[in-house]
């Protein structure tokens, strides 16, 4: 069984949101204790596995991710990694359907090897600023909102793009809090340099201290920014260490995200059940 991973949201390797993508060859799911063995193995923010499934439905592979601690509902940069891999290998082509817990989202390749994912627009629930989370973050936060139950996420606004880079959270603290995470947002500090917000997701709850681009995430920054800036296409920057770049387009219920990937390894799992 082949296993790859793939560096999502970055046209170079060894930048971006590394994933690991396991296409099987089965028209199930193997049980679920294997698919987190896996998953712990790999030990990145997340692995996607995918099987075909029959012609004439409403999608053409099911798809299901998991960290190296838990299963997640949505996961951006996975999905993103394995249509590349789908398209790279031959396996598919222009636009792929997956069935997943959010439900069907779809991914479409251009000629020069970007994929737009299709994905709910996330909620925007104004919240009070948790003092917790504020504390564990070491920064001030101007704003909170709740992303809604498909990603889960405590979106927090900073004053500017430095306060985002300069986090150093407790993540102790942090996974005490609960649900996904907690993403730290703030306007770009120069409007010429090719992005408009920046961001930086943490989720020590799940097993990841500091997720590099988080894709499902930028379902909720695409509308938040898109309000305060007055325009539906935007670029977003995220990342501490390693960074990569999401294109997204806001269209009602849904957002359009965008970006590239590479392959930097593909290997054989020897240990198939």
């Amino acid at each position: 069984m082949r296993i790859r991973i793939v560096d999502a949201f970055s046209e170079r390797p060894f930048a971006g949101n590394p994933a690991g993508v396991v296409l099987l060859d089965s028209d199930a799911f193997p049980a679920d204790h294997w698919l987190q063995r896996v998953a712990t193995e790999v030990n990145l923010s997340e692995t996607a596995f995918a099987h075909p499934l029959p012609q004439g439905g409403d999608a053409d592979w099911a798809l299901r991710w998991l960290t190296p601690a838990a299963e997640v509902d949505m996961c951006g940069h996975a999905t993103l990694a394995t249509a590349h891999v789908l398209h790279t290998t031959g396996t598919a082509t222009g636009t792929v359907r997956f069935r997943t817990r959010s439900g069907v989202l779809i991914t479409t390749a251009d000629d020069s090897g970007s994929i737009t994912m299709d994905f709910p627009t996330a909620p925007l629930i104004p919240v009070g600023v948790p003092g917790a989370v504020a504390e564990a973050l070491g920064a001030e936060i101007l704003s909170a909102h709740d992303t809604g139950p498909n990603v889960g996420d405590l979106l927090v606004e900073l004053a500017d793009e430095q306060s985002v880079r300069a986090l150093a959270p407790d993540f102790k603290a942090l996974a005490g809090r609960g649900g996904r995470g907690v993403v730290a947002t703030a306007p770009a500090q120069d409007p010429t340099a090719g992005y408009d917000f920046v961001s930086r997701g943490f989720f020590p709850y799940l097993g990841i201290d500091e997720d590099p681009v988080t894709g499902s995430a930028h379902t909720a920054l695409a509308p938040f920014w898109s309000a305060r800036l007055g325009r539906d296409a935007l670029v977003g920057l995220q990342g501490g260490a390693r960074t990569g770049f999401v294109r997204t387009e806001l269209r009602g219920d849904r957002t359009l995200l965008t970006g590239s990937a590479v392959t930097v390894i593909d290997g054989e799992l020897l240990a198939t059940g």
